[in-house]
């Protein structure tokens, strides 16, 4: 009796499971690395023709600078070629409701320095920036290093300002809205911020409309989980290195490698 009873419940079981429908996926993953297909380059500064020359010279980062020259690193390279500071996207997805809950993107000013270098915005969301620094050993600067955040829309070799805030004390922020007019984030144009007080603090932002995007680790390598299956289109971006965009083909479930070369 015991027999017959396991046995119709394995069948019950096993009607069921034919029955229920099979769970699908989030969507694939894409995995893949940038690289140059060039050389770093870098811009100098001279702390010195600049205010604050003893404290922004105290940046933790040594590779930023030697001396009272001060670098902004408009191409760096890292291992085997990896494209540091590029930003790789999905761009034929629109989503809505990302957009719609985009916090906005986030720049802190530290020791002279605007971080990150490199990160994504969306059109009409905020635009996040804090001052981090004050100088103890400068009377001038005790409460505050002064940095005048000053922000692009950039197409091509045009620039309209977006906003141009000046952040006197430590703590002080902004909050603006990104602002990108006539279609220009989907026409190749992106965000610069710059210091108007230190030219060298300098960040790029690249609009997206979906949350299908990475910035690149230092060795230019990258992952993005939960993109649709199907064909899409992969952007790798650099402000100043310059674009590539590939086709590729994610399977639910699976993975897509891709391998971005960017040439100047």
């Amino acid at each position: 009796m015991k027999r017959v009873v396991v046995c119709a419940l394995a069948g019950l079981v096993a009607i069921a499971f034919l029955a229920a429908p099979l769970t699908s996926f989030a969507g694939g993953t894409v995995t893949g690395k940038v690289t140059f297909a060039g050389k770093a380059d870098k811009k100098e500064f001279l702390f010195s023709k600049f205010p604050n020359p003893k404290f922004c010279p105290k940046n933790p980062r040594k590779d930023l600078m030697d001396g009272d020259k001060r670098f902004l690193k408009t191409i760096d390279v890292g291992k085997d070629g990896g494209l540091k500071g590029a930003v790789v996207a999905i761009t034929d997805v629109e989503d809505k409701a990302f957009m719609d809950g985009f916090k906005g993107a986030e720049v802190v000013a530290e020791f002279c320095e605007f971080l990150p270098f490199s990160g994504v915005v969306v059109n009409t969301k905020n635009f996040h920036v804090e001052n981090h620094d004050a100088d103890p050993d400068d009377p001038k600067s005790v409460l505050g290093v002064l940095h005048n955040p000053h922000s692009f829309v950039v197409k091509g070799a045009s620039s309209a300002t977006g906003f141009n805030i000046g952040l006197a004390k430590k703590g002080d922020k902004l909050d603006k809205p990104v602002t990108f007019r006539g279609g220009a984030e989907k026409q190749g144009a992106f965000f610069r911020l710059q210091c108007d007080q230190h030219e060298f603090m300098q960040s790029f932002f690249l609009p997206v409309s979906n949350p299908h995007y990475a910035v690149v680790g230092d060795d230019g390598s990258f992952s993005i989980t939960d993109v649709p299956a199907g064909k899409h289109k992969l952007l790798a971006w650099h402000p100043f290195a310059g674009k590539v965009e590939i086709d590729i083909d994610v399977a639910d479930g699976g993975t897509a490698n891709a391998k971005l070369e960017v040439k100047k």
